[in-house]
């Protein structure tokens, strides 16, 4: 223990020397939190429409002006024929062409029923999809509105449907988003920081030094690990502060099972980046594997896409990382206030990745006399 305090006291040392890295553990994630959340915006607001109005009938206005006063679209132009309007999307000015037909109010008047034509520019599949349901959604609240429906007789027996949001009642997408980029960020820092950390060693040549010493491998591996989770808390910790001071999330649930499950994320992760560390001979080299990896953990961790609504096969990676299993964690503390006993599996899953990637980052680390 003695030895493994000095080991210590040098890391901690060197990583209070050098004050570019201190504003890359600390700042950069402070800042980058505070940004990528706001930029990190899935809720579709805003779409551009263009409308055509062959009726120009009291009818066509009054459907024009409630989807104009839903908040969901920008009505760009008003353009006489179709071929016209659709010019508006080939330039990409507008995502949606609504054509109100001639006949639109006679129509609806005397036959109770009118098509209207609603072009989608699909490119963007997911704009696409959202805002031609908020589109579809106004013209059927339009319909059951208008006064030739709205003194029918409803059959009996209708079921009106309520419903709320639970967890999220506002259905805000920060609310699910903040969680995960805070653990993105540990992610960075954890993986990449200790990832160049024995490969600094040998570049600079004190790892020849170092080998030549009666410190054992455990002791070493420890003596990086340990400077970088401390750091790693403190990252959290100030990741809790900016998420509760910038967008108003406090976490619902325990405090203590949290930071419990962060501090053995932190472990697998730091041992993660010092197995990479262990295989490689130089920073650009761990850089760029560890780069690679944790690539794929940001794509397939269920921060970007559901790892539900992935195919099996990406279903499996996605559950041989210890970084979805995190979010999951965090997501349902934060947010639904999940016990213990609801995420244990996920600790069991952490504590598997924790155990195997700081037992290869030792017995891979190959120290000569």
């Amino acid at each position: 223990m003695i030895v493994l305090g000095y080991i210590l006291k040098k890391e901690f040392k060197q990583i209070f020397r050098d004050k570019t890295i201190i504003a890359m553990m600390f700042a950069m994630p402070t800042i980058q939190l505070i940004i990528l959340p706001l930029a990190m915006n899935f809720d579709v607001k805003h779409v551009n429409l263009a409308v055509v109005d062959h009726d120009h009938s009291s009818y066509s206005r009054q459907l024009i002006s409630k989807i104009g006063a839903s908040g969901y679209f920008n009505i760009v132009a008003a353009e006489p024929s179709f071929q016209q309007a659709i010019t508006y999307i080939e330039k990409e000015k507008a995502d949606l062409v609504l054509e109100i037909p001639a006949d639109f109010e006679s129509n609806l008047v005397r036959e109770g029923t009118q098509k209207l034509g609603v072009t989608v520019d699909a490119i963007n599949g997911t704009k696409a999809a959202i805002g031609g349901n908020y589109l579809l959604s106004v013209i059927n609240d339009f319909n059951q509105q208008i006064p030739v429906n709205a003194g029918r007789n409803m059959p009996s027996g209708a079921i009106d449907i309520t419903y709320s949001n639970w967890f999220n009642p506002l259905a805000e997408y920060r609310f699910y988003v903040v969680p995960a980029v805070l653990v993105l960020l540990l992610t960075l820092i954890g993986g990449f920081m200790s990832a160049l950390n024995i490969v600094r060693e040998k570049e600079v040549g004190t790892i020849e030094q170092i080998n030549v010493t009666p410190i054992r491998k455990w002791e070493f591996i420890l003596g990086k690990l340990i400077p970088f989770w401390v750091v790693g808390m403190i990252v959290f910790t100030l990741g809790l502060g900016v998420a509760w001071g910038v967008y108003g999330i406090w976490p619902v649930g325990s405090f203590v099972t949290m930071y419990v499950f962060a501090a053995i994320y932190l472990v697998a992760l730091l041992g993660f980046g010092l197995l990479i560390s262990t295989y490689t001979s130089n920073q650009l080299q761990a850089m760029f594997v560890a780069f690679f990896f944790i690539m794929i953990f940001m794509l397939m961790s269920g921060l970007f896409t559901a790892v539900d609504s992935m195919p099996p096969w990406a279903k499996l990676i996605a559950n041989l990382t210890p970084v979805t299993h995190f979010i999951k964690v965090i997501r349902m503390i934060v947010l639904k206030g999940s016990g213990f006993a609801d995420v244990q599996k996920e600790l069991v899953y952490l504590l598997l990745f924790a155990a195997g990637l700081n037992g290869w980052a030792i017995f891979n680390y190959r120290k000569t006399s």
